[in-house]
């Protein structure tokens, strides 16, 4: 491996995260990580002594952008910082990727970056610094306590890999099995997010809802127990899990979502298409008929729900039947958000070799067509909820002065002023207009004291 100009070990760092939830939570432990080590975080990859480029696999050309980025950190006088790849490229790449470029030093993969102190001392001596081992859930173990966080929200994994093979999907070979972390170190991470100011968690896992552990009595429990353990913590106001497999959607995980009041009316559930045919040539293990009647006991649990899904245009032999099958869906749904995107081939899946691949114009219109839809449909939600009265948790500043923006039950941003509200407060407000992709909304009362 080529290093850089300075031998030291690094003091400063910055991590640069793409794709998922998953991956901001894993760039955030990184850099505690990097933290307990002594290290300072900076803003400016080009300024740090080390820079961790923690990467994401699931979209075509996801490796091709990865190259970019390491090129952009040479600097004008031809140093550049110590430079890691983390996360699911590194983790499909290998060492090809020290082969095909001489300014990588680390090579760490998403179930070995516990041990990025180790690779640093020996990327520093000029030694090979390369892991995408993929052990049990050891990292967790090796990572630091949680710090007080420096906003009302966070992220925390209980559950990672996959078992369930879409033919489209790379999680299975970048991520590997399905495994669920022990219930003791979930709440007790938990608690120390809540202990440092956190009022809001959301339970990540690339099927949270397959999350199965024993509580601290030894009984069986699966996400629907830790999340009404989760309730009981004082300090801890609102809850929200995701993704959620259909598969995994348990009676007594829907039941919660009416009786725990501490979690969000909220739903990611993922389809991918809403035609029989195609979602059998998925893998996927529901049908279209399966998921709407789940979606029908969803909403009888908790009427208010807002859904939300994720959907693939184009996948290899997609018909027009077979696209008017998804819209079709979409427009019974009604979903208040959800995530769209053409059908990318990735190397090693099966869905890359099937004959009948689509062609780019036709994927471009049938995405066109099909966000259209969704973003009426998000629009339209957003509009039922003006006159209604709710709680939101303040979590920024507004773009505005003396403006705030907070996060509805439902999972959309507010604006409002509110004269001395802080970031972290929970408020009632009125939710007075709504556009596409926000609200805005006063402080509860304020008509009637006008």
């Amino acid at each position: 491996m080529n290093r850089t100009k300075n031998q030291d070990a690094p003091k400063t760092f910055h991590v640069k995260s793409f794709g998922c939830q998953m991956n901001v939570y894993d760039g955030e432990r990184m850099a505690e990580m990097l933290g307990a080590q002594g290290m300072t975080a900076v803003d400016d990859g080009v300024e740090a002594d080390m820079v961790v480029l923690n990467t994401c696999h699931i979209r075509e050309k996801a490796a091709e952008k990865v190259y970019s980025d390491i090129g952009r950190l040479r600097r004008e006088d031809g140093s550049r910082p110590m430079i890691a790849v983390a996360g699911c490229v590194a983790q499909a790449e290998g060492a090809e990727i020290t082969r095909r470029t001489q300014m990588v030093d680390i090579v760490v993969g998403p179930q070995a970056y516990h041990r990025l102190p180790d690779l640093i001392d020996k990327a520093a001596k000029g030694e090979e610094a390369l892991d995408t081992d993929m052990p049990a859930a050891s990292k967790f173990g090796a990572l630091p306590d949680r710090p007080k966080q420096p906003r009302p929200t966070a992220f925390l994994t209980v559950q990672e890999g996959c078992d369930k093979f879409c033919t489209y999907c790379v999680v299975p070979y970048t991520r590997g099995a399905e495994i669920s972390r022990p219930w003791g170190a979930i709440i007790d991470e938990a608690k120390a997010l809540v202990d440092g100011g956190v009022r809001e968690i959301t339970l990540l896992g690339q099927n949270v809802n397959a999350w199965t552990g024993e509580d601290a009595k030894g009984h069986a429990q699966g996400l629907a127990g830790l999340i009404r353990a989760l309730d009981r913590m004082e300090g801890l106001e609102r809850i929200r899990y995701t993704t959620s497999h259909p598969n995994d959607m348990e009676d007594d995980l829907i039941a919660a979502h009416g009786e725990v009041a501490k979690l969000m009316p909220y739903l990611h559930l993922p389809v991918q298409s809403g035609s029989d045919p195609i979602l059998k040539a998925m893998n996927r293990s529901h049908t279209r008929d399966s998921y709407l009647r789940l979606l029908d006991r969803v909403r009888a649990a908790r009427p208010d729900i807002a859904l939300s899904g994720d959907f693939i245009v184009g996948f290899p032999g997609e018909s027009d039947a077979d696209f008017e099958a998804t819209m079709s869906l979409i427009r019974e749904v009604g979903y208040a958000y959800a995530f769209s995107f053409k059908y990318s081939p990735r190397p090693g899946t099966p869905a890359a070799d099937m004959d009948r691949q689509i062609p780019a114009e036709v994927m471009d219109e049938r995405l066109k067509i099909l966000q259209a839809r969704i973003s009426a449909d998000q629009l339209a939600f957003n509009q039922a909820t003006v006159g209604k009265r709710t709680s939101i948790l303040i979590e920024k500043p507004g773009r505005k002065p003396g403006q705030l923006v907070g996060k509805s039950p439902w999972l959309q941003s507010v604006h409002v002023y509110a004269d001395g509200a802080r970031i972290g407060d929970m408020i009632e407000v009125d939710i007075v207009s709504a556009g596409p992709n926000s609200l805005a909304g006063e402080l509860a009362g304020r008509k009637e004291a006008a």
